[in-house]
């Protein structure tokens, strides 16, 4: 079996809203406390996981953004509204 393409892997990741929701979840899991060290340990590092996936899509929406702005329509300002 060979490595998950880019693209695969893209597809297989969850949305900003289901990163952030289930992040949110680690947090309160974490905030309850109850767990065992290793639980600790396995929730902390799916939530940086999760924090690094949810910069990530927050980094792609500015540069979209960014990107529209610099190209103006039709001779406009750059300005969407």
């Amino acid at each position: 079996m060979g490595r998950v393409s880019e693209q695969e892997e893209r597809a297989a990741r969850p949305s900003y809203e289901q990163a952030r929701d289930e992040l949110a979840d680690v947090v309160k899991r974490l905030e309850a406390g109850g767990l065992t060290l290793e639980e600790s340990l396995a929730l902390w590092e799916r939530g940086e996981k999760l924090a690094a996936l949810c910069e990530e899509w927050l980094e792609g929406a500015r540069a979209r953004l960014a990107a529209a702005m610099a190209q103006p329509e039709d001779g406009g300002t750059g300005a969407p509204f």
